[in-house]
């Protein structure tokens, strides 16, 4: 069990980052309360040269300057005015790779999660969907910048980070397919960047 360490969000690749993700377990501790599930489904995003992007073209607002931030640094935007979504900003300063959490498979702090959606009982599709990642885990739009790596000699420990726990996804168990939503994107929007974990709930 080890929290990832900064380089592995540094990488340049944006899609193997999403890929190797899947099976990584995502924590959060927010008002005291920890919450945590296994990552089963993410999307890439490929910078400037990606329509479907939010700093496609380059560009730089309020919003997404945080983008340009180094590999391993929280970007939570507000969608529809009602639901944020939670990114990990990857690859090195100015490089604006991002990767969006669409799906995870809560294991930690259930009844917190219930609590927060507003649910007596699971059903079936919890924590499929980014705006309920970040509701069942207690993410907010605010928490946008955060980094999600402890460096050595920071006694501060993250609200968000992630964990290594020795879960091993078989290449065959990953699918591939275009990204949700992005249809303005052009033929960006077929890019293969949404990976999801074909999963036999009972191994995790």
């Amino acid at each position: 069990m080890a929290r990832l360490a900064r380089s592995f969000y540094t990488r340049p690749d944006v899609v193997r980052i999403a890929g190797d993700l899947l099976g990584k377990y995502i924590y959060t501790h927010i008002d005291g309360i920890t919450t945590a599930g296994i990552i089963c489904e993410t999307e890439a995003y490929a910078g400037t040269t990606d329509r479907a992007s939010h700093a496609y073209g380059g560009r730089r607002t309020a919003r997404t300057e945080i983008m340009y931030a180094r590999g391993g640094t929280a970007y939570v935007y507000l969608c529809y005015g009602i639901h944020s979504l939670f990114n990990i900003v990857t690859g090195i300063k100015d490089i604006p790779h991002a990767i969006l959490i669409r799906g995870i498979i809560p294991v930690e702090g259930l009844e917190s999660m219930l609590k927060r959606a507003g649910k007596s009982k699971v059903p079936s599709n919890f924590g499929i969907g980014p705006g309920n990642v970040s509701k069942i885990l207690g993410i907010h739009y605010s928490h946008s910048g955060l980094d999600l790596v402890k460096e050595p000699g920071n006694n501060d420990d993250p609200a968000i980070w992630i964990e290594e726990r020795g879960y091993v996804v078989n290449p065959a168990m990953i699918r591939s397919g275009p990204r949700v939503g992005v249809d303005y994107a052009g033929e960006d929007a077929l890019r293969p960047y949404r990976l999801t974990l074909v999963r036999d709930a009972a191994a995790f």
